[in-house]
């Protein structure tokens, strides 16, 4: 197995710690933070990863198919966390995950057809932006401003999560005419 393989594998086995600094209710008062620091090092493994793997050519069937899984648990999961928490509505987190499902669905669909869909710089932002609005809102700041920029990216994200699924549908549409 190839580093950044190996970095993907990592950021999954980090998911359960994280929901579990997260949600404990033992760590009252410090969780959040220890919480903050895994999501950072997982969301950086996903940044790494790509990096190594095409600087080096390390691409593999297994990193194209775990390592888009791998971020979208870490981010799913933190979401339904905040749910929990009472940090973030539901029918957000239902929007974006369903545009996972609807994404994941629809590269599978190319991918039986022999079409690999390739990540859309409105995902990457996106991406970005989710993991950007987790970690402001799971710090939970007591202050106005990060009140503030918490609800600012959590739509953001959200305008960018409805964008990237119209713009891969829009790119990718002929890969449904094809299953007619």
């Amino acid at each position: 197995m190839n580093l950044p393989n190996k970095l993907t594998v990592m950021r999954m086995i980090l998911i359960p710690f994280f929901v579990f600094f997260m949600l404990a209710p033992y760590f009252e008062g410090y969780g959040n933070y220890i919480a903050t620091a895994i999501f950072i090092i997982a969301s950086l493994t996903d940044m790494l990863d790509g990096k190594i793997a095409r600087k080096y050519n390390l691409v593999t069937d297994f990193g194209k198919f775990m390592d888009p899984l791998a971020d979208k648990l870490l981010v799913c999961s933190a979401m339904i966390c905040l749910i929990e928490k009472g940090q973030l509505a539901a029918w957000i987190v239902i929007i974006i995950i369903a545009r996972e499902f609807i994404i994941s669905g629809f590269r599978l669909v190319a991918a039986d057809n022999g079409i690999v869909i390739a990540a859309s710089y409105w995902g990457k932002f996106k991406t970005v932006f989710q993991m950007l609005m987790v970690i402001v809102l799971i710090l939970n700041i007591p202050n106005s401003f990060f009140a503030v920029l918490g609800t600012v990216l959590t739509y953001i994200a959200l305008a960018l999560t409805v964008v990237s699924l119209i713009d891969y549908i829009a790119k990718n549409k002929n890969v449904l005419k094809e299953q007619k």
